[in-house]
């Protein structure tokens, strides 16, 4: 059947309707969509501010390192030294009296200690195990052996010859201190030399270096506010507080600079997704352990651990990924 001029006429007005109908619709839709996305955008506050002002959050962990220096200044002005040393690092008596008949009082005999002997510097702690007593430890420095169990006897009454004393001189915990602090820079820098042999870059490197830094001077400062006394597990606690800090800073460094799939903030957000999952598994390791144990030993390293990972958090992932992002820019790459 032919179609008629008028009938052709008509089929083409409809086809010219319809492509108008469809070319209305869509500026619609991708004004619908920008719309959500600008609000997708829009809604997202925290990874706005993380984004686009990296700068001005770098402030937060400049500003944690200068008060812990202020912190760690206070210390050796009251002190005359940058932290609060045990008897095992600066030399004194340590006494340990056995629980025999009944529980001893430890906060109260620390109290009696320090108003006795007023001019030397004592510590108090229970010797415990799965939660039952088994002794006291004193740990005593500027004051005579005799002096000590006179006024220790006067306080829990007389423990005979039931106890042990060790006197460490002053010179012996100095040169012990020397080493230890030896042995913790000399680790710092060999880690130093690695990470500048693998990235043989300048700036992402002493990123690395500097985020270790301030892990351990904030955990310095905090311990000081706490009135720690730092042992010799202290100091070996800094030592493994380097290699927690420097593996999460590894795997920032190594994911922005060394991998080219995807942009810049998806390759960085990829790498706090395993570091704070490594972070928080340790933190949450470390929490238990410090509660359940009873040993002052592991109480101090894992306090030390403790605050070093959460120094971390802020110091790899503000700081570090400041650093990096300003130094790709310099070097034209925003991607």
């Amino acid at each position: 059947m032919v179609k008629s001029r008028r009938d052709r006429r008509l089929e083409r007005l409809q086809k010219k309707s319809m492509l108008s109908f469809s070319e209305s619709k869509k500026p619609e839709s991708s004004t619908q969509s920008d719309i959500s996305m600008k609000s997708k955008k829009k809604g997202n506050f925290f990874s706005r501010i993380y984004e686009d002002h990296y700068k001005k959050l770098v402030l937060i962990p400049m500003l944690l390192l200068l008060l812990s220096f202020v912190v760690i200044g206070f210390n050796i002005a009251e002190t005359g030294d940058f932290m609060n040393k045990a008897v095992s690092l600066k030399g004194g008596i340590t006494l340990t009296i056995p629980t025999i008949t009944q529980e001893i009082d430890f906060k109260a005999l620390e109290s009696n200690l320090k108003s006795d002997l007023s001019k030397g510097d004592l510590s108090v702690r229970e010797l415990s195990e799965f939660g039952v007593q088994k002794g006291v430890i004193i740990e005593a420095s500027g004051v005579e052996e005799d002096e000590l169990l006179a006024s220790t006897k006067k306080a829990v009454g007389d423990f005979g010859d039931s106890y042990s004393l060790e006197n460490l001189g002053p010179s012996l915990g100095a040169s012990f201190f020397k080493q230890m602090m030896f042995a913790v820079i000399l680790a710092f820098i060999f880690m130093g030399i690695v990470v500048f042999l693998y990235f043989k870059t300048f700036v992402p490197s002493v990123a690395v270096m500097l985020a270790a830094f301030s892990n351990i001077v904030i955990a310095l400062a905090v311990t000081d506010l706490l009135g720690m006394k730092i042992s010799a597990a202290g100091i070996a606690a800094f030592l493994m507080l380097i290699g927690y800090s420097v593996d999460t800073d590894i795997l920032l460094t190594t994911r922005v600079l060394k991998r080219k799939e995807g942009t810049l903030m998806e390759r960085i957000y990829g790498a706090m997704k395993t570091g704070l999952t490594m972070n928080i598994t340790t933190i949450v390791a470390v929490t238990i352990a410090l509660i359940v144990t009873n040993s002052d030993v592991i109480a101090q390293i894992m306090t030390i651990i403790l605050i070093g990972l959460m120094a971390d958090i802020v110091n790899t992932w503000i700081q570090n990924v400041a650093i990096l992002r300003y130094y790709l820019e310099k070097k034209g790459i925003k991607e």
